[in-house]
């Protein structure tokens, strides 16, 4: 969302898990597959055109759609957020001075705070109080016994009126509960993205789109009613399932419905943009809305905007194929035809029909996970890839996430995290048009490691250059996200690439769920986080460079042709037109 996540958050690598998955010319497990499923597509129904207005309703529908996953995706920034407190002291018989003083100070980071799970004993403070004497001057503080704090907390209003953090209490002995919050959460994206990619190929994309919807509408807002910690994270773990389903369907939806040009533009800057412009929306929601029940009141009800979209957004041509059901797809092709003012052949899919009875008669060859550890050189590869995307998937939450810290205002600072995604996702889809994939995911682990490394060297006094060194590496890791969707599928053949997308999008999002943990090492060294995603893409850019490039070079249709890609690069023998998700158009 996530893609980050997602990372961004942002997990476009479940389109190949379930576009490319079903095939009506899959024979053997070895020939022609759902590639050769979508070019036919693409040129039967090119005669409605690419940018014609029913692709138009469809580009800005799904688009938009995916604006509520941008702030619904990292609102764990302000709703869990911990504000500045301490022992609450009740209403007693103590003067000023033994009130101002009875919460003891210590040293964080260089800096002096008052303590936060600790307070003098109330009953010796009263008595102290009661017989005249005054701190510092008649009594040494430093020999007086503490206590936690039995009373409670008390929670400073400074920046927020209330997070879940003071609802429920999560600090001091229950502080774990903070960080794990986040990781509920996570899981339920993890959870979420399978599930509904098996559900999406089975019962179709757009009944999963709204179903999902529907979960992550009503779940983010009947987590407002939770009495307890222990209903929210449930009821935040199960709108996780949703939020990040919804985004991964309707990426899949748009790019079997739309062709050409159009899909590609879709599926690398229509819907990043759109989670990025829902990203620089939370820092606002949350500016004017400093309660978290009025900030998720406000990010659950854009989700029942979408419901009439029903109306206007098809189910996927290419699913409806693969099920058989022409019919239905002629309709649907038919009806875009009308909208584009277009005429449509009498006869649209007869071929199709044919194609899927042959489809039955040869039975299919079946490939799972095990395959990617088959041979030396397809597990060497299925590693390094897990690798980087671990990294980058870790790298990426941890930033997003760690917004709240970097800065006195952390609004601006989520503002600027969002923000410096926007051309990260533009850089991406250039260096997709005409740069080398391997030499493009070096440079950009190289650059986000690097600036990471760099912040610890970075004097106090110089915050906003700390920042800056930040942002750099957010845009790195974020660009490196974008690229490494389309250099993984470019890599294996079509046999193993859903297996493949799918494998490394799972190590990607557990490299999300720890990233809360990750960040609560800053309490025991400010830069341990920094040290270690810095380290990670540096390790992760040196195993890059085994990678094969594939820039330019035709999908591998078999196991066999994957084989022959190794580093240093081996000529192909196979002369056959190269297909590629993104060719250089110098």
């Amino acid at each position: 969302l996530v893609q980050g996540v997602l990372g961004e958050v942002s997990d476009r690598s479940l389109l190949f898990r379930c576009s490319l998955k079903r095939s009506l010319y899959d024979f053997d497990g070895g020939g022609d597959s759902c590639d050769s499923n979508m070019n036919d597509y693409d040129k039967t129904t090119a005669f409605l055109g690419q940018w014609g207005r029913f692709q138009q309703i469809v580009f800005f529908l799904l688009c938009a759609s995916i604006v509520p996953n941008g702030f619904a995706a990292f609102s764990v920034v302000f709703l869990t957020d911990i504000p500045s407190h301490h022992c609450l002291v009740p209403e007693v018989n103590l003067t000023q001075d033994w009130r101002n003083a009875i919460i003891p100070i210590e040293v964080v980071h260089g800096k002096q705070r008052l303590k936060r799970c600790s307070r003098y004993r109330l009953d010796v403070v009263r008595n102290l109080s009661a017989q005249g004497l005054f701190p510092d001057r008649d009594v040494n503080l430093t020999d007086l016994e503490q206590e936690s704090c039995v009373n409670g907390w008390s929670y400073s209003r400074d920046i927020y009126q209330s997070t879940i953090v003071s609802e429920f209490d999560l600090v001091c002995s229950d502080q774990w509960k903070q960080p794990f919050t986040s990781t509920v959460y996570f899981l339920g994206i993890l959870i979420g993205a399978f599930i509904s990619g098996q559900l999406s190929d089975r019962f179709g994309r757009k009944p999963v789109f709204f179903a999902t919807l529907a979960v992550q509408t009503f779940f983010s807002f009947v987590t407002i009613f939770s009495p307890s910690w222990t209903v929210f994270f449930i009821l935040f773990f199960t709108s996780g399932l949703g939020q990040y389903s919804n985004y991964v369907t309707a990426f899949v939806l748009g790019t079997e419905i739309l062709t050409g040009n159009v899909r590609v533009m879709f599926s690398s800057l229509g819907v990043s943009l759109g989670f990025a412009v829902g990203y620089m929306t939370l820092p606002l929601l949350a500016y004017f809305l400093r309660d978290w029940k009025s900030l998720q009141l406000a990010i659950s009800l854009p989700g029942l905007l979408y419901f009439p979209l029903w109306w206007f957004i098809p189910e996927s041509p290419l699913w409806l194929l693969s099920q058989g059901r022409v019919e239905e797809v002629e309709t649907i092709v038919r009806k875009a035809a009308k909208m584009n003012k277009v005429e449509a052949p009498q006869v649209i899919f007869d071929d199709y029909s044919v194609h899927a009875d042959e489809t039955n008669a040869h039975p299919k060859q079946h490939h799972n996970v095990f395959n990617l550890l088959r041979t030396k050189n397809i597990r060497n590869m299925t590693f390094i890839l897990c690798l980087v995307w671990f990294t980058l998937s870790t790298g990426y939450s941890v930033l997003s996430l760690n917004t709240s810290r970097l800065d006195s205002n952390s609004y601006l600072s989520c503002f600027l995290s969002a923000a410096v995604e926007v051309p990260a996702y533009i850089s991406s889809w250039l260096a997709l048009r005409y740069l080398p994939r391997r030499l493009s995911t070096i440079c950009v682990l190289l650059l986000g490691g690097v600036s990471l490394y760099f912040i610890q060297l970075v004097p106090e006094t110089l915050s906003d250059l700390s920042v800056a060194l930040e942002m750099l590496g957010k845009f790195g890791i974020s660009t490196g996200t974008a690229l490494m969707f389309v250099y993984t599928a470019e890599l294996y053949p079509t046999v193993l690439r859903s297996t493949a997308t799918g494998t490394c999008s799972t190590v990607s999002n557990l490299g999300s769920c720890i990233a809360p943990s990750l960040i609560h090492l800053s309490e025991y060294f400010k830069y341990l986080p920094y040290i270690t995603m810095g380290t990670l893409a540096v390790m992760s850019a040196f195993a890059a460079f085994f990678l094969p490039e594939s820039f330019g070079r035709p999908l591998p249709q078999t196991i066999q042709q994957m084989q022959s890609m190794k580093c240093p690069f081996i000529p192909r023998k196979d002369h056959s037109k190269p297909v590629v998700l993104f060719e250089s158009q110098l």
